[in-house]
């Protein structure tokens, strides 16, 4: 009897654990990140080392202290294709991470599948956001816009143990 016992109470802490343990990478680390008209969607420029803001409207946000790839956003512009294109710097070989599926606005899938057939284009909002994390945004050719924090080529060496090399800014540096 004492082996039944020990057994559900091992399997019924492993349940919790992993309940716990799923509530919180799914709900628990994010938090709505507060709009800050002008400064939330920003691209950076051709010829140009500082991001600008956009016009846009309709801006949600998430975002987590436990990672910097985790945010994400949404937002609508009415700024078309052609016009990011011939003023800001395109992000290439990107490809949006998911989001939580309570963040409705964000569809990583269907936005790859628009990167991938040319009815949205990236570019790149800010250089090294955090050390190694540019920040990507994207836009639809409809005006819906999304984005999110990806690893650049510093980061990458940073996270699986590369000589970083002098080609990549100070830890601790942030981007504009």
């Amino acid at each position: 009897m004492k082996g039944k016992l020990l057994a559900i109470v091992i399997l019924a802490s492993a349940a919790i654990a992993g309940g716990v343990m799923y509530y919180m990478q799914i709900y628990g680390f994010y938090y709505d990140v507060d709009a800050q008209p002008g400064q939330d969607v920003a691209l950076l420029p051709l010829e140009a080392e500082a991001s600008e803001p956009i016009a846009y409207s309709g801006f949600q946000a998430i975002d987590a202290d436990s990672s910097p790839i985790r945010y994400r956003a949404c937002f609508n512009t009415e700024l078309s294709l052609d016009e990011l294109s011939a003023t800001y710097r395109p992000a290439e070989g990107v490809e949006p991470l998911t989001a939580p599926d309570w963040f409705d606005c964000y569809d990583a899938l269907a936005l790859g599948e628009a990167l991938a057939s040319g009815t949205a284009r990236a570019y790149l909002g800010t250089k090294n956001i955090h050390f190694g994390v540019d920040r990507v945004v994207a836009v639809t050719d409809d005006g819906r816009g999304y984005v999110w924090h990806a690893l650049n080529d510093c980061g990458k060496k940073a996270y699986d143990g590369t000589v970083i090399g002098e080609a990549c800014p100070p830890r601790g540096e942030r981007g504009q």
